[in-house]
């Protein structure tokens, strides 16, 4: 079976690229003869066109007219016009277009390969009345054809890199890398060959690969630190004609350490006054180093010279310079030149380049020593003098010298600074320096003392020099023992003989070298009492008999003679006051007599006076309390705004009756709307000598319950109210009253009308008023 193909004709614009193959039309009959697989018949190949599936189209057109691509023909079309070419697929009616009739095809403009290579078209031949298709759509490719039209760029337009210096030839530095938009796989349009434009002789770059490389042996970054190296790729091989680009590369050469240190000067000259402190700087050297960084880190050392024990040296880290610095204090007039010998080494050695060295050098530094006016020095730094107390005046304590340490040696005068000898205590001579005494010097009320020498240049007021001077008082025996304590000292009344009362010690403001020893005794023989020494510096007292009575004598007065051991022997007496108690059983003290008391407690005269005037000032305060309260103004009902307690408020103030009183007039109470707005609230409670009986308002009155009513709700809504719960209460007698008016306004106007036995019956309270009506009565009658 066979099937016949449409036959696509191509005429290309390029009748080289077209083969013998492609020229070849097809005919009819056998093009093969071959038996078929197991059945051994022959296969006959139908007749059929070629199918072309490639165009080729070069890049960059820049003419005027469309570019030619090539023709397309079908074995159907009988040249008749009946056959109608169509064109579908990328850039089909807008990139390319086909002439309908012919079947040539054309490109409307410029294509660029760098943008699209390729371009998928389908074509088919119809029949231009019907429409229906004469032969299957047919695809087939556009291929642009590359030209040389794109340079060679750089990813970088700058390279930064670096070398260390000293490096060998060939040492690899970094490597470049150009890029060719241009078609790689298609003639040399792409192929880059890199060269170097700027930089000789120092480096070279591999013309394949872009890498750079040292050229030069022995670089010295100390001569030339910084390159700049431009590389160019040229592409179509390296061939004329070729484009170019080109990059800058800025190489750095690193450091090593191949420079050792160099002093710039054989020999130093530095100077340093005599007075400089220890520490204090000198001055300071430094050896050069080409290197840089932790190549270039120097130490300094002092390897020779007199000075090595008054200078030392130490490096500067930042600056990396030799510090000098004195060590110990210098004198001009002692010494007044040293020599030292310094050498200054690389600490860290890089040893492929020692045949560079030694790294290391040495300089020699002469330091003068400066005079300078010094003060005058004392030949110690402390002065401890020691003297007895009780020293006569102008007794010496002891001697301090001083002397100028320049060469001039002036003389020195010696003063006390008074400031620590407020007292004037001692003095000085102002030539030898001698210290003797103004005064009479008391252990007891200082052991030492210490005072300021100053001494100072005759030639030179302004140079002082000061010493403190210790002077320590050496105790002699001067004082007499004494009581340690204030003795408070009872004796029972029933107490029996022998028995202990006290213990009693001493003291001495003197300090003898082997120690107190104290020595008690009675001035006299006493009966009552006795004393007896414990030969510890403490005593006992013990009674002489049984039985004291107070009422006989309260008190006893006991002299004890308390003596030292140290030399001369010093005594004093102490009077030892004991008191005769009352005691229980047990020895407990129940009451003294007050003369004791008093002498126990030894208040004087003055002190009694002023504890009775203390006590008369307090009483005369409570009598003066007591008469302000008794003025005091009676408290008022409401107290404080601030008190919220409920309180009652009550209004029985009737007056002079119920016909007279504003309170209650009737007309008020009956016509409530006629009551003056404006009236103050009268919570006061009147004061009364009896209190008045109320009647209670009238069953049924409706204006009097109407006229409450109305006052309760004007006291609620009354701002000026006080701010508390108050209770106001309103009587209503009635229109009269059982006991009829007291008033005379409405009486007869003879007395003689008037009955007043009725009073008598009233109670005890109206008895005053019936004694005085009806007496008066009896009277008229008569």
């Amino acid at each position: 079976m066979t099937n016949r193909f449409p036959l696509l004709f191509l005429v290309l614009a390029f009748p080289h690229l077209i083969s013998t193959a492609m020229l070849a039309s097809g005919s009819s009959g056998n093009l093969f003869n071959k038996p078929a697989d197991g059945e051994g018949k022959l296969l006959h190949r139908s007749k059929r066109g070629w199918m072309w599936n490639h165009f080729f189209l070069l890049e960059e057109y820049t003419g005027t007219d469309n570019q030619y691509v090539g023709k397309l023909h079908s074995d159907m079309d009988k040249g008749d016009g009946s056959a109608k070419y169509v064109l579908t697929g990328e850039g089909a009616g807008t990139l390319f277009v086909i002439d309908e009739k012919s079947g040539d095809l054309h490109a409307t403009k410029g294509l660029d390969r760098e943008e699209k290579a390729n371009y998928t078209l389908r074509a088919q031949a119809v029949n231009r009345y019907t429409g229906r298709p004469l032969e299957p759509e047919t695809e087939f490719i556009v291929k642009i054809h590359d030209i040389n039209d794109n340079e060679p760029k750089f990813t970088k337009e700058v390279y930064t890199a670096s070398v260390p210096e000293m490096s060998e030839v060939g040492t690899s530095v970094m490597e470049v890398t150009a890029i060719d938009a241009d078609d790689s796989t298609y003639g040399n349009s792409a192929k880059l060959v890199f060269s170097i434009v700027q930089g000789q002789p120092y480096f070279s770059v591999d013309p394949e690969s872009g890498e750079i490389r040292t050229a030069l042996p022995n670089m010295n970054r100390e001569m030339r630190e910084r390159y700049q190296v431009v590389i160019q790729a040229k592409d179509m091989a390296g061939q004329m004609g070729g484009l170019t680009g080109t990059t800058t590369v800025n190489i750095t050469l690193t450091d090593v350490n191949n420079s050792p240190p160099r002093f710039p000067h054989s020999a130093y000259h530095l100077s340093v006054s005599e007075s400089a402190e220890i520490g204090s700087m000198v001055g300071r050297i430094k050896a050069a180093d080409g290197d840089i960084g932790a190549n270039a880190e120097t130490h300094y050392g002092i390897v020779d010279g007199d000075g090595r024990d008054a200078f030392i040296i130490a490096t500067d880290r930042v600056t990396q310079e030799g510090v000098i610095t004195v060590k110990r204090r210098l004198d001009y007039e002692s010494k007044r030149t040293y020599t030292l010998k310094v050498e200054a080494s690389n600490t860290h050695l890089d040893h492929r380049f020692d045949h560079l060295g030694p790294f290391k050098d040495t300089a020699l530094v002469k330091v003068s020593v400066q005079d300078v006016d010094e003060p005058p020095v004392f030949s110690s730094s402390l002065y401890v003098f020691e003297v007895q107390e009780d020293t006569p005046v102008g007794s010496l304590v002891g001697v301090v010298s001083a002397w100028d340490p320049d060469v001039n040696d002036h003389r020195v005068r010696y003063s006390i600074d008074r400031h620590t000898d407020l007292d004037r205590l001692f003095n000085i001579s102002s030539f030898n320096g001698s210290i003797s005494t103004l005064q009479f010097l008391d252990r007891e009320a200082s052991k030492w003392h210490n005072i300021s020498v100053v001494a100072t240049e005759i030639g030179n007021p302004q140079q002082i020099s000061r010493v403190p001077v210790l002077i320590k008082l050496l105790d002699i025996n001067d004082n007499a023992p004494e009581f340690a304590m204030f003795y408070e000292t009872v004796v029972c009344e029933n107490v029996k003989a022998g028995q202990l009362i006290q213990t009693i010690s001493a003291v001495d403001t003197d300090e003898p070298l082997i120690g107190h020893k104290f020595v008690f005794s009675l001035s006299s023989s006493n009966p009552n009492f006795t004393v007896v020494d414990n030969e510890d510096n403490t005593a006992r007292i013990l009674t002489g008999r049984s039985g004291f009575s107070r009422r006989e004598r309260s008190a006893y007065l006991l002299p004890i003679v308390i003596s030292d051991n140290d030399y001369p022997v010093q005594s004093s007496t102490s009077t030892l006051t004991i008191q005769v108690c009352a005691c229980d059983r047990r020895g407990n003290v129940r009451s003294c007599g007050l003369d004791a008391f008093l002498l126990s407690t030894r208040l004087s005269t003055a002190a009694l006076v002023a504890i009775l005037l203390c006590v008369i000032i307090l009483l005369m305060i409570v009598v003066l309390f007591a008469a302000l309260r008794r003025q005091k103004k009676k408290e008022p009902l409401i107290i404080s705004k601030e008190d919220v307690r409920d309180n009652v408020v009550s209004y029985n103030d009737e007056g002079g009756g119920e016909e007279d009183t504003q309170a209650f007039d009737i007309g008020t109470l009956r016509n409530p709307e006629v009551m003056d707005v404006n009236k103050q609230r009268r919570d006061i409670i009147p004061d009364m000598l009896f209190p008045c009986r109320r009647a209670s308002p009238a069953h049924g009155s409706s204006d009097i319950r109407d006229f409450i009513n109305c006052r309760l709700t004007e006291n609620d809504s009354d701002p000026a109210a006080p701010p508390y719960d108050s209770l106001a209460t309103y009587a209503y007698e009635g229109s009269g009253s059982p006991a009829e008016s007291l008033s005379s306004l409405g009486s007869a106007e003879a007395d003689a009308d008037q009955e007043f036995d009725y009073l008598g019956s009233w109670g005890p309270r109206f008895k005053k008023l019936a004694d005085m009506y009806i007496a008066k009565n009896v009277a008229r009658e008569a």
